[in-house]
């Protein structure tokens, strides 16, 4: 490309004054790119991107049309002074399961999802935070701390006793971010983020199972509650998400007495369909409530995994809950005269990666 190929020079130059190099990065993390991978799409070399991205340069004009061109971004995507603040620390189920290129590439769409949502908050009410705290030790390994954490995120949360009947929307009306994200992070297990101003739980586009995905939301729901200060992905801090979730989808109140001793499928189907969780779920809480001994809860975890029940349960599906938040907050800024374009152009993404993380429910699907 020669210096009459490069589109909007104005805006180029404009994007080169007021270049970011943290943006670069996150351009770059947003398509799971190297710096060499990069390098070689802009003919340049990753010596020159890592000098980009830590400040130490600045790309000339040509070099970030190119950059712009070869990350699908518009140019304005690189301008400093974006008022969203970045993602803290993202509580992610396995450290070890992922790469840090998958990582870092969820954790760029979380980013530019707080861009979007900080966008939209300022042209549409939210609803206002109220996720209750209760910090629980991250070293607390079998104390009590999960369940009255659960217990009262359920009095704080919960209309009324007995099962959620929708967790996103749960999540949702109390303040908190919700995304499915995009195809390519499928990887990726849900994770959440106590970002400011408001939290955020992003979820594995890949599984399309009703039942886990629920306990997903209980899980970063359990994050969100219990660990502002904790290091992510320490197994004793997903483990007390996991006690969290136990309890606040199936309180110990309400079922302990109704729980199987024995692998006993037809009832633990009626309790799957009655409380929304797995029949693997079920079987854990049996166990951990001391109902089911351990030797039978191996046993029937073996009979799961011998029949294929471990990937797929059987009973009817049921369609997954989905986020519709900042979908109706789209919908309600478009009425006042704001269309999807134009709230893309204010976060500085691309109209295609806002449709990707916030679907255009307006948009007909072919059948």
């Amino acid at each position: 490309m020669n210096d009459g190929d490069e589109p909007a020079s104005g805006r180029v130059a404009e994007a080169r004054l007021l270049f970011d190099c943290g943006r670069l990065t996150l351009a770059r993390r947003l398509r799971g790119l190297r710096k060499n991978q990069l390098a070689e799409a802009v003919g340049t070399t990753p010596t020159a991107i890592g000098q980009y991205e830590a400040g130490v340069h600045r790309p000339s004009e040509r070099t970030l049309a190119r950059l712009a061109l070869a990350l699908g971004v518009p140019v304005e995507f690189f301008h400093a002074g974006h008022g969203a603040p970045a993602p803290g620390d993202a509580h992610f189920r396995s450290l070890r399961s992922t790469t840090q290129i998958e990582r870092d590439q969820a954790l760029a769409y979380g980013r530019i999802a707080a861009d979007i949502a900080a966008v939209l908050e300022g042209l549409v009410e939210f609803p206002p935070v109220a996720v209750p705290e209760h910090p629980v030790p991250p070293d607390e390994i079998a104390g009590p701390g999960p369940v009255a954490a659960a217990r009262l995120a359920r009095r704080a949360l919960a209309a009324a006793p007995g099962p959620v009947p929708h967790l996103v929307r749960l999540l949702e009306t109390h303040g908190v971010v919700v995304i499915v994200l995009p195809p390519c992070t499928e990887r990726v297990d849900a994770f959440s983020v106590g970002a400011h101003p408001r939290p955020m739980v992003l979820f594995n586009p890949a599984k399309g199972d009703y039942w886990r995905n629920r306990f997903d939301a209980a899980h970063e729901l359990g994050h969100l509650v219990m660990h502002a200060d904790a290091e992510p992905g320490a197994k004793v801090v997903e483990d007390q998400a996991h006690r969290f979730a136990a309890e606040f989808l199936l309180p110990e109140a309400e079922v302990a007495d109704r729980l199987p001793r024995t692998a006993d499928w037809s009832r633990l189907a009626a309790l799957k369909a009655e409380w929304g969780v797995s029949m693997a779920a079920l079987l854990y809480r049996a166990r951990t409530l001391g109902v089911m001994k351990e030797v039978t809860y191996r046993n029937a975890m073996a009979a799961m995994s011998s029949r294929g029940w471990r990937r797929r349960e059987p009973g009817p599906a049921r369609a997954l809950e989905t986020p519709s938040m900042l979908a109706r907050a789209c919908e309600l800024a478009a009425v006042t005269g704001t269309d999807r374009d134009a709230i893309a152009e204010r976060a500085r993404v691309t109209r295609g990666d806002l449709d990707l993380l916030v679907p255009d429910r307006t948009r007909p699907v072919l059948d």
